[in-house]
């Protein structure tokens, strides 16, 4: 009988596990298959917590409509009935102390025509003008593998990316600009210039893929994200699954796999599903060459501090649902979403709740990692009390330490990946990597990445 044994029990190990389980259901497969997480619950970065009447997401909070849509994992799991979306609402920028609407004709900062340009609040008008030679500068010498940061900045000026583009875009994908790759990011920029002449005019003709649905691009589960974890875990009849059990290290014998567990005990696999965070994998192995090969894809820390209050949502601005910091010196957070305005869901009476993000990009960060709960939360006041102008004092909160597990896609990401793959095909094979280490960080691309995986093992096999 052959083993598989999937390490890290989040939403992409879950997914390999799913399709594999559901594989050895259906063709009555001779196979043991087996899940190890670390934690003592499943989810990894998909975390709920409910605290008097609020629903809190300490994780992931949210999955894109338009991706969930084109797969069929929702209706797989029965959950079809839970789903619930985002609620319609502008964001802003906090620049200049004060609250500026990003202007609505815009994808990720990026004006989808010229008279979002004109009309946004954020960048002067030798700004605006100088945006413009976006129309007229050809691409000559950019590919998708160069930085996104670069390639924004040659079209379209400094001020419109530093004021407006860079703080939503390196707050979806936690990292400087100048170090991100269009290939990893926003691969569309590319492909608008090269197809329109335009990377404006590319969004205006093609703005309905991001903007279509009305407001309704996110979802979640009428009683949390961690609903899809719970529904995974349900469907996994045929699997042996072990919580509070932490893979420390893989040894070859013969033509299997010896995996030692922190518990003191063994499990001989002949596949391996590493969907773990890099450094984790790294430590698995006694390979000098393979280790440095891991170390050199990185991750980033962020700190998230939600805020309950007993007051109504309605005291925030209008028709909004967060903000975006442009400016460090000004406020300590990356952003702040207004949860009960934007998911209606996680907040039983309608009361105030926001959640602050505090990334390892701010300079400050140094500090704030080192401060406990309680520095933090005084942190997080003051910065609601300064953009928000709300003293009151909250009725929950939860902090949560994100340290060195957000992915940094960086410019030579895929050739590391590609590096680690090749190697371990030589020398480890039926060793697969899965995750948002590697592959993509939303939760669709999660799950794509991990049903992939286990079809490959199911090939192999």
């Amino acid at each position: 009988m052959k083993t598989v044994l999937v390490i890290g029990g989040g939403v992409t190990g879950l997914s390999a596990m799913y399709e594999l389980n559901k594989w050895k259901k259906e063709y009555d497969q001779d196979i043991r298959l087996v899940l190890a997480e670390s934690a003592e619950q499943l989810g990894g970065k998909i975390r709920t917590v409910r605290d008097g009447g609020f629903v809190i997401e300490a994780g992931a909070d949210s999955i894109v409509a338009r991706k969930a849509n084109a797969m069929n994992f929702i209706q797989e799991l029965g959950l079809e009935e839970d789903v619930v979306y985002n609620a319609a609402g502008r964001s802003y920028i906090y620049s200049d102390g004060e609250l500026k609407l990003i202007p609505a004709d815009s994808v990720f900062g990026i004006p989808a025509s010229v008279e979002s340009l004109a009309k946004s609040a954020l960048v002067s008008a030798e700004g605006k003008v100088e945006a413009l030679k976006d129309f007229y500068m050809k691409n000559d010498s950019f590919t998708k593998n160069d930085s996104i940061g670069d390639f924004l900045e040659h079209f379209f000026g400094k001020e419109l990316v530093e004021k407006q583009i860079a703080p939503v875009l390196s707050g979806v994908y936690s990292g400087k600009l100048s170090d991100l790759t269009i290939a990893s990011t926003l691969p569309q920029v590319f492909d608008y210039k090269e197809k329109y002449g335009s990377i404006i005019k590319g969004f205006e003709e093609n703005k309905k893929v991001f903007q279509g649905g009305g407001g309704k691009k996110f979802l979640s589960f009428k009683k949390g994200l961690d609903a899809l974890i719970d529904a995974y875990e349900e469907k996994l009849d045929e699997t042996e699954i072990f919580k509070n059990t932490k893979a420390v290290k893989i040894e070859r014998s013969d033509r299997k796999y010896i995996v030692d567990f922190s518990n003191g005990e063994s499990l001989e696999a002949d596949h391996l599903v590493l969907s773990i965070p890099h450094n984790a994998a790294a430590a698995l192995f006694d390979h000098e060459e393979l280790v440095a090969e891991f170390e050199l894809l990185k991750n980033s820390s962020l700190i998230s501090i939600y805020l309950a209050y007993d007051i109504p949502d309605s005291e925030l601005p209008e028709d909004g649902t967060g903000f975006i910091t442009a400016n460090t010196d000004e406020l300590t957070c990356n952003a702040c979403t207004w949860t009960s305005r934007k998911w209606r869901h996680t907040s039983e009476s309608g009361n105030l709740l926001v959640r602050l993000f505090y990334k390892s990009s701010h300079p400050a960060f140094a500090s704030l990692k080192e401060m406990n709960e309680e520095d933090l939360l005084q942190t997080a006041l003051a910065d609601i009390e300064k953009s928000l102008g709300i003293t009151s004092v909250p009725t929950a909160s939860e902090v949560t330490k994100w340290t060195e597990k957000m992915p940094n896609y960086l410019l030579s990401h895929p050739q590391t990946v590609a590096a680690i793959e090749n190697r371990l095909d030589q020398e480890y094979p039926g060793i697969w990597l899965a995750g948002c280490s590697y592959y993509g960080v939303g939760i669709p691309d999660c799950i794509e990445n991990g049903a992939e995986t286990a079809r490959k093992i199911i090939d192999r096999i």
